[in-house]
């Protein structure tokens, strides 16, 4: 132990120290999950010294000023979700979003250039001198490990109150080149959402949604749960309630998941891969309590996010279900989950491995959901679309739609005809928007 403390110690730098390590032009990552708060408040105070140098912030949660206008001869930004944080930088053309490839290279498993410096979050080095990456792994050993293959620098900012896990959630203090002591802001991430919104109570429709989900569920079945503020409530709204020995293998866990596991509803036991395992990248629980359990306990085993949306993994799970949230739907099954238009709402992220990956699965399903309106600025409309507004990406392609859920039931495309596949969308779009979307079908559909 007195080697890893001596270690520790003299890697430690001040957050100035460490963003004077930083120079005009290099490429600068910070992996998924939260910045580094202390070196990225340092690193922006050098604005006006700084030319150049390219930030890549995966999911922005901390404001350190880049997002506003003119700091964009400074820092180059690109992001890859969309988040309230740089909302107005996305709308505005002020940063790039990235779209990851989803297969990365087969021979060297990298998805884009090295970066020059790694800036990550870790927990204090344990006796063995291993830290932990806490409550979430995404991208961040292999970014550590990439630097170092490279010969680039890894600056890690270390944070007591971390917990640790099981899987390949650790780093040795030895692949860290410098250390600086973490800084804790107001407002920092972990609201119990899982996109890094603030908690708020579940619209009226969740509960409907959750039980028409709830329906397409059997024993026995590994799940997946994306994102979004439909998806996040389902489980605490019933979707799971009389299941058993269910397995799960997602991005994270939603609140009520973490509950489940304790009351033994989810055991992992029949899944083909890593059983009796919760099999994550990110967890996080709705209470201290939820994340005192999660702390040191071996049943969650976190990944990395590209092992853990592997197609041929999920597939290799027989009886998958893949539950994805969309922001809307064609009247012919084409799902458009990242943006209406031109405008970016959100990053596709797992959703298409996981529908892919449930669709190859023996028994497996793949189900999106969605309320069937939303509120914009010129009032309520349809999710449930006679067509996409033009510019809008497509997320899951019309042949490869399932189930499509909103609080007016269920609508089953899987081998459906044009034709079958209107009148099935049609049964669960809001009936004030029937008769609009029926006649439009027609026109377009029918002779």
């Amino acid at each position: 132990m007195k080697q890893v403390e001596e270690e520790f110690q003299r890697k430690l730098i001040s957050p100035e120290e460490a963003a004077n390590l930083i120079k005009s032009g290099d490429r600068i990552v910070f992996p998924m999950g939260r910045e580094t708060s202390a070196i990225g408040l340092s690193l922006s105070a050098r604005k006006e010294e700084l030319k150049g140098v390219r930030v890549y912030v995966p999911s922005p949660s901390y404001d350190f000023g880049w997002y506003d206008p003119g700091w964009e001869d400074s820092f180059e930004l690109t992001i890859l979700m969309p988040t309230a944080t740089a909302d107005s930088a996305v709308a505005e053309r002020r940063c790039d979003v990235k779209l990851p490839f989803m297969i990365p290279d087969p021979m060297t498993g990298e998805e884009d250039e090295p970066p020059d410096v790694v800036l990550v979050e870790i927990s204090p080095p344990n006796e063995q001198g291993y830290c932990s990456f806490g409550a979430s792994l995404w991208d961040k050993k292999r970014r550590v490990e990439q630097a170092k293959k490279y010969g680039k620098l890894v600056i890690a900012e270390v944070n007591e109150n971390l917990i640790r896990t099981g899987g390949d959630n650790f780093v040795h203090v030895s692949q860290i080149d410098y250390l600086v002591e973490h800084i804790s802001l107001g407002g920092a991430p972990g609201t119990g959402s899982l996109a890094g919104r603030a908690k708020k109570d579940p619209p009226a429709y969740v509960k409907q949604i959750a039980e028409y989900v709830g329906s397409l569920i059997k024993d026995r079945d590994t799940i997946q749960i994306g994102v979004g503020r439909t998806n996040e409530y389902l489980v605490q709204n019933g979707m799971l309630d009389g299941k058993h020995d269910l397995g799960f293998h997602s991005e994270a866990t939603p609140p009520g998941i973490i509950t489940l596991i304790r009351e033994g509803v989810i055991t992992g036991k029949y899944k083909n891969h890593n059983p009796g395992r919760v099999t994550v990248t990110s967890v996080g629980g709705s209470t201290r309590e939820e994340m005192a359990w999660v702390n040191g306990n071996p049943i969650f085993q976190l990944v990395d996010v590209n092992y853990l949306e592997d197609i041929r993994l999920i597939a290799d799970h027989d009886n998958f279900v893949a539950i994805n949230q969309t922001l809307a739907v064609d009247l012919t099954g084409q799902i458009a989950s990242e943006g209406i238009g031109h405008r970016f709402l959100a990053a596709a992220g797992g959703q298409i491995p996981f529908v892919f990956g449930a669709l190859l699965s023996k028994g497996g399903r793949s189900i999106i959901t969605l309320p069937s309106t939303a509120t914009t600025k010129d009032g309520v409309i349809s999710r449930i679309m006679a067509t996409l507004p033009p510019g809008t990406p497509v997320t899951i392609q019309r042949n490869c739609a399932d189930y499509i859920v909103t609080e007016y039931g269920i609508a089953s495309l899987r081998g459906k005809t044009i034709r079958q596949r209107v009148l099935e969308l049609l049964g669960i779009a809001h009936p004030d928007f029937r008769a609009e979307l029926e006649k439009e079908a027609k026109r377009l559909y029918w002779a």
